[in-house]
Protein backbone atom coordinates (compact mmCIF):
# COMPACT_ATOMS: atom_id res chain seq x y z
CA UNK A 1 0.00 0.00 0.00
CA UNK A 2 1.27 3.40 -1.09
CA UNK A 3 2.56 5.47 1.49
CA UNK A 4 2.24 9.26 1.12
CA UNK A 5 1.62 12.08 3.81
CA UNK A 6 1.06 16.24 3.87
CA UNK A 7 4.30 17.39 4.76
CA UNK A 8 5.55 19.99 7.19
CA UNK A 9 6.94 23.35 6.02
CA UNK A 10 10.09 22.57 7.37
CA UNK A 11 13.56 23.40 5.68
CA UNK A 12 15.71 20.98 8.04
CA UNK A 13 17.38 18.08 5.71
CA UNK A 14 14.79 17.54 2.61
CA UNK A 15 15.72 13.06 3.70
CA UNK A 16 13.86 13.36 6.53
CA UNK A 17 10.36 12.15 6.80
CA UNK A 18 8.66 15.97 7.06
CA UNK A 19 5.57 14.55 8.75
CA UNK A 20 3.29 17.42 9.86
CA UNK A 21 2.34 17.25 13.64
CA UNK A 22 0.49 15.30 14.06
CA UNK A 23 0.67 12.87 10.63
CA UNK A 24 -2.30 13.47 7.89
CA UNK A 25 -1.62 10.51 5.68
CA UNK A 26 -3.21 10.64 2.86
CA UNK A 27 -5.12 7.52 1.18
CA UNK A 28 -4.22 5.78 -2.54
CA UNK A 29 -8.01 6.94 -3.21
CA UNK A 30 -7.22 10.48 -2.58
CA UNK A 31 -3.44 10.56 -4.07
CA UNK A 32 -5.27 9.46 -6.83
CA UNK A 33 -7.99 12.01 -6.83
CA UNK A 34 -6.37 14.75 -6.19
CA UNK A 35 -3.07 14.74 -7.94
CA UNK A 36 -3.90 11.88 -10.59
CA UNK A 37 -0.76 9.84 -9.15
CA UNK A 38 -0.97 6.19 -9.93
CA UNK A 39 0.68 3.66 -8.00
CA UNK A 40 1.05 -0.32 -7.51
CA UNK A 41 2.76 -2.55 -5.94
CA UNK A 42 4.37 -5.28 -7.27
CA UNK A 43 6.12 -8.24 -6.43
CA UNK A 44 10.26 -7.22 -5.78
CA UNK A 45 11.19 -10.67 -6.75
CA UNK A 46 8.65 -11.56 -9.27
CA UNK A 47 7.46 -8.82 -10.60
CA UNK A 48 8.19 -9.52 -14.63
CA UNK A 49 4.85 -10.26 -15.50
CA UNK A 50 2.96 -7.93 -13.89
CA UNK A 51 5.05 -4.82 -15.36
CA UNK A 52 5.08 -6.41 -18.95
CA UNK A 53 1.33 -6.29 -18.41
CA UNK A 54 1.68 -2.52 -17.32
CA UNK A 55 4.16 -1.54 -19.99
CA UNK A 56 2.00 -3.30 -22.92
CA UNK A 57 -1.26 -1.92 -21.64
CA UNK A 58 0.30 2.11 -21.40
CA UNK A 59 2.55 1.85 -24.44
CA UNK A 60 5.98 1.77 -22.50
CA UNK A 61 8.20 0.75 -24.52
CA UNK A 62 12.16 1.89 -23.27
CA UNK A 63 13.61 1.43 -20.09
CA UNK A 64 16.67 1.85 -18.58
CA UNK A 65 18.00 1.71 -14.72
CA UNK A 66 19.32 4.51 -12.57
CA UNK A 67 21.49 4.17 -9.46
CA UNK A 68 21.13 7.41 -7.10
CA UNK A 69 23.74 7.53 -4.62
CA UNK A 70 27.17 8.99 -3.81
CA UNK A 71 29.22 6.12 -5.37
CA UNK A 72 26.92 5.33 -8.29
CA UNK A 73 25.88 8.58 -10.15
CA UNK A 74 28.05 10.78 -11.54
CA UNK A 75 27.56 14.52 -10.27
CA UNK A 76 25.78 13.22 -7.49
CA UNK A 77 25.50 16.47 -4.63
CA UNK A 78 24.74 18.74 -8.50
CA UNK A 79 21.71 16.00 -9.62
CA UNK A 80 20.12 15.38 -6.32
CA UNK A 81 19.42 19.59 -6.80
CA UNK A 82 18.09 19.11 -9.94
CA UNK A 83 16.24 16.55 -8.66
CA UNK A 84 14.48 18.34 -5.54
CA UNK A 85 13.79 21.62 -7.55
CA UNK A 86 10.43 21.91 -8.48
CA UNK A 87 9.53 21.02 -11.99
CA UNK A 88 6.86 19.32 -14.37
CA UNK A 89 7.64 17.56 -17.72
CA UNK A 90 5.78 16.79 -20.62
CA UNK A 91 5.29 13.19 -20.24
CA UNK A 92 4.30 11.10 -17.55
CA UNK A 93 6.95 10.22 -14.79
CA UNK A 94 7.14 6.39 -14.34
CA UNK A 95 9.38 4.99 -11.53
CA UNK A 96 9.71 1.39 -11.03
CA UNK A 97 12.02 0.80 -7.13
CA UNK A 98 14.27 -2.38 -7.52
CA UNK A 99 16.47 -1.12 -4.16
CA UNK A 100 16.86 1.31 -1.71
CA UNK A 101 14.48 4.12 -1.59
CA UNK A 102 13.85 7.48 -1.73
CA UNK A 103 10.88 9.96 -1.90
CA UNK A 104 8.47 11.67 -4.26
CA UNK A 105 7.09 14.87 -3.40
CA UNK A 106 4.04 15.96 -5.48
CA UNK A 107 1.32 19.15 -5.17
CA UNK A 108 -2.25 18.61 -4.38
CA UNK A 109 -5.03 20.62 -5.49
CA UNK A 110 -4.84 23.23 -2.23
CA UNK A 111 -0.78 23.35 -3.47
CA UNK A 112 0.26 22.06 -0.85
CA UNK A 113 3.01 19.23 -0.98
CA UNK A 114 2.16 15.53 -0.48
CA UNK A 115 5.40 13.10 0.31
CA UNK A 116 5.24 9.90 -1.69
CA UNK A 117 7.94 7.04 0.00
CA UNK A 118 9.25 4.54 -2.39
CA UNK A 119 10.42 1.33 -1.58
CA UNK A 120 11.16 -2.13 -3.43
CA UNK A 121 8.62 -3.10 -5.20
CA UNK A 122 6.62 0.46 -5.81
CA UNK A 123 5.97 1.59 -9.22
CA UNK A 124 4.64 5.50 -9.51
CA UNK A 125 3.15 7.17 -12.33
CA UNK A 126 3.18 11.19 -12.06
CA UNK A 127 1.01 12.38 -14.32
CA UNK A 128 2.10 14.72 -17.04
CA UNK A 129 2.17 19.11 -16.10
CA UNK A 130 2.26 18.17 -12.05
CA UNK A 131 4.04 19.86 -9.68
CA UNK A 132 7.03 17.66 -8.17
CA UNK A 133 10.12 16.79 -7.06
CA UNK A 134 12.57 13.87 -6.05
CA UNK A 135 14.79 13.17 -3.06
CA UNK A 136 16.40 10.00 -1.71
CA UNK A 137 15.76 9.37 2.02
CA UNK A 138 18.61 9.03 4.60
CA UNK A 139 19.64 5.82 3.91
CA UNK A 140 21.02 7.51 0.29
CA UNK A 141 20.31 5.07 -2.07
CA UNK A 142 18.01 4.27 -4.50
CA UNK A 143 17.81 1.98 -8.43
CA UNK A 144 15.09 2.69 -10.26
CA UNK A 145 13.51 1.70 -13.56
CA UNK A 146 12.68 4.40 -15.39
CA UNK A 147 9.68 3.77 -18.41
CA UNK A 148 9.11 6.08 -21.26
CA UNK A 149 6.62 5.71 -24.10
CA UNK A 150 8.90 6.09 -27.38
CA UNK A 151 12.56 8.14 -27.16
CA UNK A 152 13.13 8.84 -23.34
CA UNK A 153 12.36 12.81 -22.38
CA UNK A 154 14.32 13.96 -18.75
CA UNK A 155 13.41 17.72 -19.45
CA UNK A 156 12.28 19.09 -16.28
CA UNK A 157 10.73 22.53 -16.27
CA UNK A 158 11.38 24.29 -13.29
CA UNK A 159 8.22 26.03 -11.63
CA UNK A 160 6.62 28.09 -12.87
CA UNK A 161 5.61 26.50 -16.05
CA UNK A 162 1.77 27.39 -15.77
CA UNK A 163 2.13 28.68 -19.81
CA UNK A 164 3.46 25.60 -20.86
CA UNK A 165 0.51 23.20 -22.54
CA UNK A 166 1.15 19.84 -20.15
CA UNK A 167 0.43 22.23 -16.92
CA UNK A 168 -2.45 23.75 -18.49
CA UNK A 169 -3.81 20.19 -19.57
CA UNK A 170 -3.29 18.90 -16.15
CA UNK A 171 -4.84 21.48 -14.15
CA UNK A 172 -8.07 20.66 -16.41
CA UNK A 173 -8.06 17.25 -16.15
CA UNK A 174 -8.07 18.10 -11.97
CA UNK A 175 -10.64 20.18 -12.17
CA UNK A 176 -12.42 17.81 -14.23
CA UNK A 177 -11.40 14.87 -12.25
CA UNK A 178 -8.60 11.99 -13.24
CA UNK A 179 -10.23 9.06 -15.67
CA UNK A 180 -9.85 5.66 -14.17
CA UNK A 181 -6.64 4.26 -15.49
Amino acid sequence: MVNAWLMDNSDEDKRNEHHLSPPEYVSLEKLRADTGVLYWKLDEKNFEPELEKIKSSRGYSYSDVIQVSPEKLPNYEEKLKIFYEEHIHTDEEIRFVLEGSGYFDVRNKEDKWIRIEVTPGDLLILPAGIYHRFTLDTKNYIKAMRLFVGVPVWTPHNRPADDMDARKEYVRMQKEGFSEE
